[in-house]
């Protein structure tokens, strides 16, 4: 995002994000533009210990998970965290999560990945139990089936939607008030939060997984996206498809 009214109550409480005045930076020309020019409220900086690459997801990615994790709670060390889909959402949730001292379960439906969890980025467990969690961040865009999530939480516990579905699922009331469980939802923030998000990753050497490509990649890269056939955020390049021999 790069500007909003600046007065709505929203604004008035750092999130910008939810500002009916919101302009997005695909509106201006912007995304893949050498230069930009942005109101410095928009602007982030970018402690020199990240990496670039790295970093530019965080702005997304980085934000969505860490904002619901702040705002409800799921933030503190000891507590269990569940983790559905690890893909680029889920992994940089379980790099927060691992950061401030939580228990952390990945639940996917791919048995692949339970090496990278569990090996790689460290995950405490990928096989779950019942009634165990404090906390899920569902990071799932497609349809998905709410009861077996809600049954993972313990008394109290939250399940949070930040992947977002085309169709609604459907929402088994009876489980929810027998726990006093949740459901809430979240998207990404506004300035002061994602600065926060950003220097909370550079402390901990927090980055995202990516693939660094030129920008003449980039129809494949969209070719790959609607096959499914990526592991991690693709990058573009710029600078370096401007200036050099990528």
């Amino acid at each position: 995002m790069v500007g909003s009214s600046g007065s709505c109550e929203n604004c008035k409480q750092d999130l910008e994000v939810y500002c009916p005045e919101i302009i997005w930076i695909l509106k201006t020309f912007g995304g893949y533009s050498e230069n930009i020019v942005i109101d410095e409220h928009f602007a982030v900086l970018i402690p020199n210990s990240l990496p670039l690459h790295g970093a530019a997801p965080l702005l997304c990615a980085g934000i969505t998970v860490y904002s619901p994790m702040m705002y409800y709670g799921l933030c503190k060390p000891r507590q269990h965290l569940g983790v559905v889909g690890l893909g680029g959402l889920g992994r940089v949730a379980v790099k927060f999560a691992k950061a401030l001292g939580m228990k952390v379960t990945v639940i996917s439906t791919s048995p692949s990945k339970k090496n990278e969890a569990v090996e790689r980025l460290g995950v405490d467990s990928f096989l779950v139990a019942m009634g165990t969690m404090d906390g899920i961040i569902n990071i799932v865009s497609g349809p998905y089936t709410l009861l077996p999530l809600i049954n993972l939480l313990k008394t109290n516990g939250k399940l949070i939607a930040v992947g977002a579905s085309t169709e609604a699922p459907e929402i088994p009331y009876i489980p929810l008030m027998m726990g006093r469980k949740l459901i809430g939802g979240s998207t990404t923030r506004g300035m002061k939060e994602t600065q926060e998000m950003v220097d909370f990753a550079a402390k901990h050497n927090i980055i995202v997984d990516i693939e660094v490509i030129p920008m003449n990649y980039m129809n494949t890269a969209m070719e790959r996206l609607a096959k499914g056939d990526t592991k991690y955020r693709f990058v573009i390049d710029v600078a370096n498809t401007l200036y050099s021999s990528f």
